[in-house]
C-alpha cells in the first residue's frame, strides 16, 4: 500500500508493522468484505429464484391487489439488492488489484495518499476526501 511519507523510510505504522504487514492486513480485510458480499449475493440470488418459483405455479393476480406488494415489485427489490452486492464484489476486486499494483491508498484523481481513516471507513475508496467532495 502506498500511503504516506513514513512508508518511504520503511518506518511502518503505529502498530510496528511495515508496509508488508499493512498490505497483508488490508488484503485480509478486503477478502473478508468480499466474502460477506459474495455470501449476500448468493443469498439474494436464491431469494430471487424462490420468488420466481413460488409465482410460477400461482394464478394469483397480485398485480391488481391493492393490499400487497406485487411479485414483480418484490423481485425488483431483491434484484436491486443483488446488483448492489455484485457491485460491492467488483469494488473489492478492483481494490485488491490496486493493492497488488502498489496503488492502493493513492487517490485516483490527485495522486495524493488517501487518509487511513477514510480507508478504514471505505476500504474500496478510489479518491481522497477532498477529491470525493468535488464529485
Amino acid at each position: 500500500m502506498t500511503a504516506g511519507p513514513d512508508d518511504a523510510a520503511g518506518a511502518g505504522d503505529a502498530t510496528g508493522r511495515g508496509a508488508a504487514g499493512r498490505d497483508a492486513a488490508v488484503r485480509e480485510r478486503l477478502l473478508a468484505v468480499r466474502a460477506e458480499a459474495t455470501g449476500r449475493l448468493r443469498a439474494l440470488r436464491a431469494e430471487v429464484e424462490g420468488i420466481v418459483e413460488a409465482s410460477r405455479d400461482s394464478n394469483a393476480d397480485d398485480e391488481h391487489d391493492p393490499d400487497g406488494a406485487t411479485i414483480a415489485f418484490e423481485r425488483a427489490q431483491v434484484d436491486a439488492l443483488a446488483r448492489d452486492a455484485a457491485a460491492r464484489v467488483e469494488e473489492v476486486d478492483a481494490a485488491l488489484a490496486r493493492l497488488d499494483a502498489g496503488t492502493y491508498g493513492v487517490c485516483a484523481s490527485c495522486g495524493r495518499p488517501i487518509a487511513e481513516g477514510r480507508l478504514e471507513a471505505r476500504p474500496t475508496a478510489l479518491t481522497c476526501v477532498a477529491c470525493a467532495a468535488v464529485r
